[in-house]
């Protein structure tokens, strides 16, 4: 389990572009780690265009952008072919990653219960520290409130 002010335990997920990201890889870049339910369904198309858009506001901030969801290498590569996403979406089928931050809930749909993805984000430091977390997001403004966690954290840093 992740904790605010923790280092974050290392990981290592596949990739799109046929790659492997590991945390460890990382250092010295702050790293947005944000875990959506689905490929291609409408709030999760709307928040991966939205962080395409700001993508160079955030490397700016020397910060990585990583979506994550249970969806298969070949679904990612698909919804980020077609979306046009400029950043990496890690794939986690075994749902390792997804229990390392504690995303997995118990969700309802049209009366329906079952265990889903959380729409959660992470933002991590250069030194892998973890130094805030979204859980329960909400898509309108999201990215523009990541991105102002960004600058602050880049401002302490540098008064420092």
């Amino acid at each position: 389990m992740v904790t605010i002010g923790k280092k974050v335990k290392n990981f290592s997920r596949p990739a799109t572009g046929d790659k492997t990201i590991s945390l460890k890889d990382l250092a010295g870049k702050n790293v947005v780690l944000y875990f959506y339910p689905k490929d291609s369904t409408p709030g999760c198309t709307t928040e991966g265009q939205n962080f395409r858009d700001a993508k160079a506001k955030f490397s700016r901030q020397n910060t990585v952008i990583l979506g994550v969801s249970r969806d298969s290498i070949k679904r990612h590569e698909n919804f980020k072919a077609k979306q046009a996403f400029n950043f990496d979406l890690l794939s986690d089928e075994d749902e390792s990653l997804c229990k390392q931050f504690d995303v997995i809930k118990l969700k309802k749909n049209y009366g329906r219960e079952y265990m889903g993805i959380e729409r959660s984000t992470f933002l991590i430091d250069g030194n892998g520290v973890l130094v805030e977390e979204w859980r329960g997001v909400r898509v309108k403004g999201h990215v523009d409130e990541v991105l102002q966690a960004c600058k602050a954290l880049n401002k302490n840093l540098n008064k420092k």
